[in-house]
Order: C-alpha cells, then structure tokens, then sequence
C-alpha cells in the first residue's frame, strides 16, 4: 500500500469539509490554482499556510502532513447518561455520632422533589440538608454534571457530601 502524499491528503480534507479548492484558496489568501498545484504534488505550501490550513481543518500539523493520527477524537455531542439510571448519593456525618448514607435514583428525586423549595420531603428531618436546593442539582445533572457535585463541612463540624453516579 503507497503511503498517501500532501496532496491526497489535502484533497481528502477538503472534500471531506466540503470546500472547493476556491474555498480554501480565499480562506487562505492565495490563488485556486496554488491549491490544485499542492494537490497534484507539483509544490508545498509555506509554513504559515500550513498553519492556517491544519485551522481551517482543525488538527495539527503532525496530522496534516501526515506524522500522526489522533488516538482520541472529540464529539461534537457528548453522550451523556441517561437521567434515569443514575443515582443521587447522600452522606450526612454529624457530630453527634449520627450518620445518614442515602442512594435515591435520580428518577424518583425528580418525583419527590418540591418544586417550590427544592427539598425533597424523604430527607425531612435533617437540619444538614434543609437548605440544599435539590432543583439546582437535578439541572447541573440534566447539563452533564456528575461525581461529587456539593461537600459542606458546616461550622458545627457535620459533613455533608452529595454525588450523582
């Protein structure tokens, strides 16, 4: 198998971008025929087009001339979980010995959650978590947000850490 050249590649970039070779040649500040000569071959162009043309592609420069493939590309769409197999985890260490661990998946939070305070009532009784907004927290979720998202150590010395997993 040959080894793809400068040009191939850079013909293949373009395509794949769906860029005329007049496209390329305005978006970098020379002619049309300048980039059909690199894509046959027939001359390179300087380092500052280069630069600018790993830009309009967006990937470096080792992979514009062909040093390097990326081993981790990027989504334009990160995946995320889907709300409703994941898990709010609570964990409430007071002072006075008392601990409370607390695993509710996400979907019956946001059915028990109130609306107007953000608390959620099955927590009730727990002066730790009465002012924790659980709204915030359900939209930082829905945003993508997971792993610890709130760790309070209060004056009195309770600890109080909250993750969604």
């Amino acid at each position: 198998m040959a080894k793809e050249t400068f040009g191939q590649r850079l013909a293949a970039l373009r395509k794949e971008k769906g860029l005329t070779q007049n496209d390329i040649a305005d978006k970098v500040g020379i002619t049309a025929q300048a980039v059909s000569k690199w894509e046959n071959d027939q001359a390179s162009p300087d380092i500052d087009i280069l630069i600018k043309l790993s830009e309009i592609f967006d990937i470096s420069l080792d992979e514009l001339l062909g040093k390097v493939k990326p081993s981790v590309s990027l989504n334009d769409k990160p995946t995320k979980k889907d709300i409703n197999k994941m898990v709010l985890k609570i964990s409430v260490n007071e002072v006075n010995g008392d601990k409370v661990k607390v695993n509710l998946p996400l979907a019956l939070v946001k059915v028990f959650i109130n609306k107007d305070t953000g608390e959620i009532p099955l927590l009730d009784g727990k002066e730790s978590l009465k002012n924790i907004d659980f709204r915030q927290i359900l939209d930082l979720v829905e945003q993508g947000v997971i792993g610890e998202i709130v760790s309070i150590a209060s004056e009195n010395g309770d600890k109080v850490s909250i993750a969604v997993e």
